[in-house]
């Protein structure tokens, strides 16, 4: 048989897929533009997704692809044994990968995928919750706020992270979970896209419409009343850069979300999924909040990183995010637990506690930390979510009188 007619090979299978998701990542989720840079942060363990990235971005005319890569055992090693002034700091090298990126009005694509998620267990949970460039964080969360980067975030599959989710390291099965739930099945995956973004975008236009006032969720260990800013918009699917450029943040993403009045904040929640986070799993955590802050926090495993974290600067302990999802996401439909929060997040409805979407609040965007906070927008240099959402869980937005609209029942959209 001529190689003309042969079967492809397993490996070539692989890599055609591997490409066909580096193109989707660049086209849908950065939309790279020709003569635009291409900033790329991963770990060692994504490099052949970086790869297949770089090869799709000169391809598609890319000027210059920057990479930078992390080591999640030296970040091991820092909590375990570094003095305790390195556990929340920030790089020159680290601050500028970012404002170099903003200053070139370059195209971001971060890579996610752990492949040891339980990396950290048996540290102490106070060091691992507090181990994070806070500089880093907060220079970053200002350049997505404003809209100066076209970015998305991606994950790849690797064996560690198929043993997490399935107990062995299937990453045949992983990848194909993957797949689906980023559209990679399609004919058409660019079609898919435009086609699902146009449904999220009927769901923000609905949302928007009713000017809600709070947000009310309520089911088992859940009671919880999030307070809306009068200026609060919602936003989810694609996004557009102070420069023009459309972009999807997220892929995969099934969320409409806004920002919430950080003050506002009143009654308890029940996580209904475990939460993968800086290298351990919290299991089973549960929040209680009044005035707007977290005051207590319970969990199986994890709580003394969650409460290290929500410690770590004053609008830590105060949400910055509500999302609503419904059955529709294709990562809810397949009911599996990732253990990557990119994923994980757009299968139930979910809350963060940390940093606001100041883009998700009118006139806001470039506002200053404290001015956001009197705003009543949170500000922090974290960023952490956790699901709330599920079939038992149902969901109202309230007008300003209290009377409730149906949002979600058995986990169907409302409106």
């Amino acid at each position: 048989m001529s190689d003309a007619v042969m079967a492809p090979t397993v490996e070539g299978v692989a890599e055609e897929r591997l490409a066909r998701y580096a193109e989707l990542a660049l086209r849908v989720g950065c939309n790279l533009q020709p003569g635009q840079q291409l900033f790329v942060s991963a770990s060692l363990d994504h490099a052949p997704l970086v790869r297949a990235a770089t090869v799709a971005a000169y391809r598609l005319g890319a000027e210059y692809v920057q990479v930078l890569y992390e080591d999640e055992h030296v970040k091991r090693a820092m909590i375990a044994d570094a003095p305790d002034e390195a556990l929340e700091f920030s790089p020159g090298f680290a601050k500028r990968f970012i404002e170099d990126a903003t200053a070139a009005r370059a195209a971001f694509l971060a890579i996610r995928g752990d492949a040891e998620p339980e990396l950290f267990d048996g540290l102490d949970g106070e060091r691992v919750g507090r181990a994070r460039m806070i500089e880093v964080s907060e220079i970053t969360s200002t350049t997505v706020s404003r809209r100066l980067i076209n970015w998305c975030v991606v994950a790849y599959p690797n064996p560690g992270w198929a043993r997490s989710v399935f107990g062995e390291p299937d990453v045949e099965r992983l990848w194909n979970a993957v797949a689906f739930v980023n559209r990679l099945d399609e004919d058409d995956p660019v079609a898919a896209w435009e086609a699902h973004l146009g449904r999220l975008e009927e769901r923000r236009e609905a949302l928007d419409e009713r000017r809600f006032d709070a947000i009310h969720f309520r089911g088992p260990g859940t009671d919880l009343t999030v307070g809306l800013l009068p200026g609060s918009r919602w936003l989810g699917g694609a996004t557009i850069t102070t420069f023009g450029v459309r972009h999807v943040p997220n892929l995969p993403t099934e969320e409409v979300f806004t920002t919430p009045d950080w003050r506002r904040a009143d009654g308890f929640a029940r996580a209904t999924r475990p939460l993968s986070l800086i290298g351990s799993v919290v299991r089973d955590l549960e929040l209680r909040f009044q005035g707007g802050r977290i005051v207590d926090v319970r969990a199986s495993s994890g709580a003394d990183v969650v409460r290290s974290e929500t410690a770590l600067d004053e609008g830590a302990c105060s949400l910055g995010e509500v999302a609503l999802v419904d059955e529709s996401s294709r990562v809810g439909r397949l009911d599996v637990v990732f253990n990557e929060l990119l994923f994980d997040e757009n299968a139930a409805c979910h809350l963060a506690y940390g940093s606001a979407y100041a883009n998700a609040v009118e006139g806001a965007e470039e506002l200053e930390n404290d001015e956001l906070r009197e705003r009543g927008v949170n500000a922090s240099s974290v960023h952490t979510d956790f699901m709330v959402g599920g079939p038992e869980v149902e969901v109202d937005g309230l007008d300003a009188r209290g009377a409730a609209t149906p949002l979600l029942r058995d986990n169907r959209w409302q409106l």
